[in-house]
């Protein structure tokens, strides 16, 4: 029983009320099933009647209870009921045995779908000569939880590294490295480039010429010149191997790697014709600008001709269509970026390249430190691996007192670590700015990722215990508090990640893991579990395990075998 199954009961309810003309005809409104605050109130709960109450003109309880008598119980739902103006149905114990049985069978494949459609998630996208920041956290392990979310909904996802390696940062880089170094470019670390971009905006205040230069330098690179190409091809191997270190400590792989600098050449210039034949673009002081009533002026081309970060993008989606055929383009990028996100979705409708596929920006707030947002340019930037080292620092001084070999304190203290770090950030909305605090990141209780982590190990711990490679037939008797908590917990599980994925919102999954996982532990703490006349309690032990298990891996958080 889910909740479109409930909405069709209702639907069909009414349906059959207007036929007996005891109400109206009227287009039956779309029906909204929660769960009620009160787990006395019921499994389900809708409130349709008050949406109706002006087009029937009867009170809500009244409208409840011609709705409510219509609908049977079945061998699922074992009563349904109005009050107070809602219908409330309460699911019966065959219902919450045969989900336990479900997940207990499908295991890790327990709330997944199928699905023919595919999706296409832009996300992590560091900038080539720049130490990866802390800033880039959010995109990376939000975008690889989408990924995760979208793949256990059956979507073939393609997560593509768009990396920021063109633009007259370049030029500027370039620049720099002809007046501070010799020829050894590839010789320079990525903390020596970051540097060099640092001095370059701290020279320019006093000497804005440079500015000018800058640009020369990139114009240099979009024509192919010899050696700016092979300074800025330096710049991004030296990048790359990088990125690749701190995507293997976060356990993060993605599909494709495709900079701004793949785009470039005949498919812009394409573009570029089509915006003009199709009259979307036009001239501004020699610069090339799509002009949109709505929105500001999105330059395409420079005064000088060179392409901008705008026409990139354009190339980029032209690209993913002809290649992947998406149905739906994942921007997981910050909310600075909103803007240039409007003009570019905009301007690709307005060329008649998307039909019924959707753009959807997921827009995360701002990583800030106490005194304001992070900045490359001002070298105030915090370096991602040096968090992540931190964060293993400080989970293995938590973890010392433990009888653990080296080995294992490690391991675990890299798990728990990197584990806490996702978990802060997945925790909180999307949309919210988050102040990087230490204390709340490594909390070994409540929501956290060790607390969830914890919980898990227990799990596991106890199942280990009880030496039972079978738990026979599940039958519930005189449930207490405890154990019905959970029961009316677990099998929510399909639906958070089906509503996670329609908002794009991975805190959903964890405000689901965290409320589980407190109820797994008082229900540790008051019911003896290892109880031998009692399977009921190790299966929900398991099931509680496996659906736990589960969150964690669509998170992207790894669990360690001991605690």
């Amino acid at each position: 029983m889910t909740k479109e199954n409930i909405a069709k009961l209702v639907k069909k309810a009414i349906k059959e009320l207007q036929q007996e003309k005891v109400f109206p005809e009227f287009a039956v409104p779309e029906i909204l099933v929660e769960h009620p605050e009160k787990q006395s109130n019921g499994d389900y709960s809708v409130n349709v009647a008050f949406k109706l109450a002006k087009t029937v003109k009867k009170n809500p309880p009244e409208i409840a209870e011609a709705i409510s008598t219509r609908i049977k119980t079945s061998k699922t739902v074992k009563k349904i009921e109005a009050v107070s103006g809602f219908i409330n149905f309460y699911l019966s114990e065959l219902f919450f045995q045969q989900e336990l049985n479900l997940i207990l069978q499908q295991k890790d494949k327990y709330g997944s779908q199928q699905s023919k459609k595919t999706a296409v998630i832009d996300y992590s996208a560091p900038n080539i000569a720049k130490p990866f920041g802390i800033g880039h956290l959010r995109s990376t392990i939000i975008g690889q939880a989408l990924y995760n979310i979208y793949q256990f909904l059956g979507w073939k996802c393609i997560g593509d590294n768009h990396l920021g390696d063109w633009g007259t940062q370049f030029g500027k880089l370039i620049y720099q490295i002809k007046k501070k170094t010799k020829k050894d470019w590839p010789k320079l670390t990525i903390d020596e480039l970051e540097k060099l971009y640092v001095e370059f905006h701290q020279e320019a205040e006093n000497c804005p010429e440079m500015e000018e230069e800058a640009r020369n330098y990139f114009k240099k690179l979009e024509r192919g010149d010899k050696e700016a190409k092979a300074i800025w091809q330096a710049c991004v191997d030296t990048s790359l191997k990088e990125f690749d270190r701190i995507y293997k400590l976060l356990g993060i792989k993605i599909d494709y790697v495709l900079g701004e600098s793949f785009y470039g050449g005949e498919p812009m210039q394409k573009i570029v014709a089509e915006l003009a034949k199709k009259k979307i673009s036009s001239q501004s002081q020699g610069a090339t600008v799509i002009m949109d009533n709505s929105l500001p002026p999105a330059m395409v081309l420079k005064s000088d001709k060179a392409t901008t970060y705008f026409l990139r993008d354009l190339a980029t989606i032209k690209y993913r269509l002809k290649t992947w055929q998406p149905d739906l383009f994942i921007y997981e990028v910050g909310v600075d970026q909103s803007l240039h996100l409007k003009q570019l979705f905009s301007a690709v409708k307005r060329l008649g390249w998307i039909k019924k596929q959707e753009l959807i920006h997921v827009a995360h707030g701002l990583v800030r430190w106490e005194h304001g947002k992070f900045s490359t340019r001002k070298g105030q930037t915090i370096h991602l691996e040096d968090v992540l080292q931190e964060a293993v620092a400080r989970a293995e001084k938590i973890i010392k007192t433990a009888e653990f070999s080296e080995k294992e304190k490690k391991e675990i203290a890299k798990t728990v670590g990197i584990g806490a770090i996702k978990y802060n950030d997945l925790s909180q909305h999307h949309s919210r700015d988050i102040v990087f605090s230490w204390d709340k990141i490594l909390s070994m209780d409540g929501n956290s990722g060790p607390y969830l982590q914890y919980t898990v190990v227990r799990c596991q711990s106890v199942a280990k215990k009880a030496k039972i490679k079978s738990l026979g037939e599940i039958s519930f008797v005189d449930l207490n508090e405890f154990e019905e908590n959970i029961l009316k917990t677990v099998y929510k599980f399909p639906e958070v990640v089906q509503t996670a994925a329609d908002n794009f919102s991975p805190n959903l999954i964890c405000n689901f893991a965290y409320d589980l996982a407190q109820k797994y532990n008082l229900f540790y703490n008051q019911c003896p579990i290892l109880s031998p006349e009692n399977n009921t309690r190790l299966a929900l032990n398991a099931v509680v395990e496996q659906v736990l298990k589960n969150c964690l891996k669509l998170l992207g958080i790894s669990i360690p075998k001991r605690m």
